[in-house]
């Protein structure tokens, strides 16, 4: 008896998981559903499948990259197929060209899907392996478009309306900043250097010079925040996700610290004194 390709399919759209499964059954799969990531990454954990159909957004946009990515980890044979609705994602379609094997763009056609996955199945290519990174390597190769993304939105702010600085000004210390946090994420260090210290705290007078208030300080440690998880959404796939949660609350209990320091020398105080 011919086994038939054992394929699963995640979407958060109940009418598609309603209406899709059959029609794929009908062509010969066994389809399993999930209509969440954490539904998804329990079967791909404990089920062996040929093929994972996922949409790209689950949820949250991209979290379609979380469940490929744990295919692509656990079950690294499987054919793994994105759907999406968004071709013109630039960032999520180039990690689709390198990650996955495949992506249909909605509404998808359904002989078109079929004859797809057939053909994946059929013609696996050989499986790249994938150099998993962690997240200070990821900050290090992306520190100027997290930098320039940190820039657009900072500068965008209607928190920092009162504040009218160039480009270079507003910068400052920040690419320091983001060095000395990325350096302590490698070994999930809390307490700040010396170095650290000295960048934070010259940061903070520069911002007083520059008329901040402490709410700005904290505004632009936020958007930072902000920026480094965006970047991170986008390259899920090559990410070592067992280490993802550990190393970005290091860089944010590292950056708190910073923020701290920085506090202080707005508020007029010596590095020495206490707020």
């Amino acid at each position: 008896m011919e086994t038939k390709t054992k394929l699963l399919f995640v979407d958060d759209e109940p009418n598609i998981r309603l209406t899709l499964p059959p029609i794929l059954e009908m062509h010969g799969f066994t389809v399993t559903v999930a209509a969440t990531v954490a539904e998804a990454l329990t079967l791909i954990n404990n089920r062996k499948f040929d093929v994972l159909l996922s949409d790209l957004n689950i949820g949250h946009p991209g979290d379609g990259f979380v469940v490929v990515s744990a295919m692509r980890q656990i079950q690294p044979t499987a054919v793994t197929i994105i759907i999406t609705g968004y071709p013109a994602f630039e960032t999520a379609l180039e990690a689709i060209r390198n990650q996955v094997d495949d992506y249909i763009t909605k509404p998808a056609e359904v002989p078109r899907l079929v004859e797809t996955i057939m053909q994946k199945v059929m013609n696996r290519p050989a499986r790249r392996s994938i150099a998993l990174k962690r997240i200070p390597a990821l900050l290090h190769e992306n520190r100027e478009i997290i930098l320039k993304r940190w820039l657009a939105d900072v500068m965008a702010s209607p928190e920092m309306g009162a504040i009218h600085l160039s480009q270079r000004a507003w910068s400052a210390e920040f690419p320091r900043i983001l060095k000395v946090a990325t350096e302590a994420s490698e070994s999930h260090r809390i307490e700040l250097t010396e170095r650290a210290r000295t960048y934070a705290f010259e940061h903070g007078e520069l911002r007083r010079e520059q008329g901040f208030s402490a709410p700005m300080l904290a505004e632009e440690v936020r958007v930072l925040l902000r920026v480094i998880g965006v970047v991170v959404q986008d390259n899920l796939l090559s990410v070592d996700l067992s280490q993802v949660i550990p190393d970005l609350f290091a860089v944010a209990d590292f950056l708190d610290g910073m923020l701290r320091e920085s506090l202080r020398a707005l508020s007029g105080l010596s590095e020495t004194q206490t707020v």
